[in-house]
């Protein structure tokens, strides 16, 4: 009778003399700054919401250019939702980063908004299966360049009631596929106590709709890192301002913009959480955005796309067996 190998964990072991596997962390990074990091980011929500600058805030760079200033009534109107994508590559510091900006011009900007958000799911989906097919390949390549949406800016009108059915039915949708973060743009329009009360609306409807906000909390997660996504919560949607304008002040230069009641400083937190995004989005959660694209929504569209193939060909097997006995009778 055979037995299978006891394991037994055994603490660790140091080496009597100097091996070097120690230096496969600096293998690992030498091999990632060389390759670079691809972060593909979706904004999506009505004209005049500051979209595009505040996405050129985040990254501190011009991606997209802005409608601001333009009279839109101008602007011929599109029948559907548009989606846009443009290419950049950021160098910071040696790190890489290949970043897709996605926009959705015409999102919500008809008189008839009815099913506008199918364009933008249709996109998400198709990246899903460009790289499905591109991973079933009998040779496929070692590395598949990667389009699939990690995370989706979603603009919420700061309109003090709530959101709008639009808004419902969007994201009803979007955070089933996606890792979706919403924010109130022009927040500066609200005032503080009219921001805390907003935000209370909007977080109730969330838990009434039952909508599954990023970020998520999974098993691998330590008590600092749940406590971080609570916290993170808590603030979410962030009320932001976005500006690439610099304004000088009593000598104190800032990224903001100036107003008839003085001037927005878009890093000061008693003015906007600018800042509290930018720390998510990018200093501690960017690396989970894109793994969760992966390992969550990616690989539950992977599963039901496998399944529906399984099944489609069994039912073939099974009608052509049929088929086949009919003739032979």
């Amino acid at each position: 009778m055979s037995h299978a190998p006891l394991t037994t964990a055994v603490e660790g072991i140091q080496p009597t003399s100097y091996v070097g596997f120690d230096t496969i962390t600096s293998q690992i990074e030498h091999r990632l700054l060389k390759k670079g990091f691809q972060f593909n980011i979706m904004v999506v929500g009505h004209s005049g919401l500051g979209k595009s600058t505040l996405l050129n805030t985040l990254f501190s760079s011009h991606l997209i250019d802005s409608s601001s200033g333009v009279d839109i009534t101008t602007i011929p109107i599109t029948k559907t939702t548009e989606i846009k994508v443009s290419s950049h590559s950021l160098l910071e510091d040696r790190v890489r980063l290949n970043i897709n900006v996605i926009d959705t011009p015409g999102f919500g900007d008809q008189i008839n908004n009815d099913k506008v958000w199918e364009p933008i799911v249709k996109y998400i989906k198709e990246q899903y299966s460009q790289y499905l097919r591109k991973e079933l390949t009998a040779q496929r390549d070692r590395r598949i360049t990667d389009t699939r949406v990690h995370a989706v800016l979603y603009f919420i009108e700061p309109n003090g009631k709530g959101l709008t059915d639009l808004d419902v039915a969007t994201l009803k949708r979007l955070t089933q596929i996606a890792n979706v973060i919403p924010v109130i743009g022009k927040a500066d329009t609200l005032t503080i106590d009219e921001r805390t009360s907003f935000r209370e609306i909007i977080q109730n409807e969330f838990k009434k709709h039952d909508f599954h906000i990023y970020p998520y909390d999974t098993d691998d997660l330590n008590e600092e890192e749940l406590e971080l996504n609570e916290s993170i919560r808590s603030i979410i949607p962030f009320a932001v301002v976005g500006s690439e304008k610099e304004v000088e002040i009593n000598g104190e230069t800032f990224k903001g913009r100036k107003t008839r009641w003085g001037a927005i400083n878009v890093e000061d937190i008693n003015q906007c959480e600018f800042v509290y995004l930018r720390e998510f989005l990018i200093r501690t959660h960017l690396q989970d955005l894109i793994e969760s694209t992966a390992f969550i929504h990616y690989e539950g569209f992977r599963a039901r796309q496998l399944i529906a193939l399984k099944e489609n060909a069994s039912s073939r097997t099974s009608a052509q067996m049929s088929s086949n006995g009919l003739s032979q009778r």
